[in-house]
């Protein structure tokens, strides 16, 4: 528990925490829950396949492909998936989609963070 300057009442780290969140842009912790555990319904199963939601900050949604093709078609089904986000998280909190295609490990089927310096055959 911390303290709030300027009062004697304590304030729990959960509610310290979302707003520092706030403080930063970021949405509702269950929002982005929300959106990664039906991230399928919000672009399609075989889209999921290939796109991950990474983050949301100020309304933006970033999401990782593994390729310049699923980045193309993310960015075509960009007012789909606003309005898709919009019934899973809510009006305003995702209001754009930035797209960013992972780098050349990912593409190779290492898992998502590993390097290549960990591949035994790189």
């Amino acid at each position: 528990m911390s303290r709030r300057s300027g009062g004697d009442e304590p304030t729990s780290i959960g509610d310290a925490l979302a707003a520092v969140g706030r403080d930063l842009g970021m949405p509702a912790t269950g929002a982005v829950t929300a959106l990664a555990r039906r991230w399928p319904e919000v672009v399609g199963e075989e889209v999921a396949e290939h796109a991950t939601p990474s983050s949301v900050r100020d309304g933006v949604l970033t999401v990782i492909v593994d390729g310049p093709i699923w980045a193309t078609q993310l960015r075509y089904l960009e007012a789909a998936i606003l309005e898709r986000a919009a019934a899973v998280t809510g009006d305003g909190v995702v209001t754009s989609v930035r797209v960013r295609v992972a780098g050349p490990e990912s593409s190779r089927g290492a898992p998502r963070g590993a390097s290549r310096k960990d591949d035994p055959d790189a």
